[in-house]
């Protein structure tokens, strides 16, 4: 007699049911989606802007010096120094300096905090130190930040910081030759060598790490 009832009303909503679960998990992988779009726009700018010089190395996990994980956006690696690039997917105005831990989002009256991208890509710049330390000098590895275009600067950003394609003229003002062709191919597969292999397993152990450094600092 119930299930007569309900069955009706069931067959309607189906659909409706689909749609929730639906929304669910796009929202449970929007973090991950924002992340990959960001990478994405990084990989196109190399194309159009820059030429053969310059090797991209994308979503590399390496291990760390605390035998845990850190995750570059991209290694870009050219004769001119290597580039650690790090990449944000934010809209909203962003507030940020130099030296301030955390940076601030603002979209319309609500403000997020977020660490310092610059504070956090030094870490990454560490790591790929300890991993190419005996055959690259740390003074040729610089740290780059790039946000997408949907975001507005508010305060002044510091000369590595941009929104946008323009982060590509700023590696082109390096210009001299500082890294031999046979020496830059020694340092790719080196990295490559590094380079924790791309699947679920590897991403749930850094996330897990990220959980473990936040436990600890709290």
């Amino acid at each position: 007699m119930i299930s007569q009832i309900f069955e009706p009303l069931f067959s309607q909503l189906w659909w409706v049911i689909l749609l929730f679960i639906a929304i669910g998990v796009f929202n449970a992988f929007k973090p991950f989606l924002k992340g990959k779009i960001g990478e994405l726009a990084v990989s196109t700018h190399v194309k159009l802007y820059l030429d053969k010089d310059y090797i991209l190395l994308n979503d590399c996990t390496l291990p760390d010096e605390q035998n845990k994980t850190t995750q570059i956006d991209h290694i870009l690696l050219s004769p001119y120094g290597i580039f650690v690039i790090e990449t944000k997917n934010y809209t909203g105005w962003i507030f940020g300096g130099e030296r301030q831990k955390t940076w601030t989002q603002k979209i319309y009256k609500k403000s997020y905090k977020f660490q310092n991208p610059l504070h956090q890509n030094y870490k990454h710049q560490k790591a790929l130190e300890a991993v190419l330390g005996d055959i690259v000098d740390p003074a040729l590895i610089h740290s780059v930040i790039v946000f997408m275009p949907d975001c507005e600067f508010k305060t002044q950003m510091p000369v590595n910081v941009f929104r946008g394609a323009g982060w590509t003229d700023y590696v082109k003002n390096f210009k001299d030759e500082m890294i031999p062709p046979l020496k830059l191919k020694r340092i790719q597969l080196r990295i490559e060598k590094e380079i924790l292999e791309k699947s679920w397993k590897t991403n749930r152990q850094h996330v897990q790490n990220l959980k473990e450094q936040h436990a600890e600092k709290s």
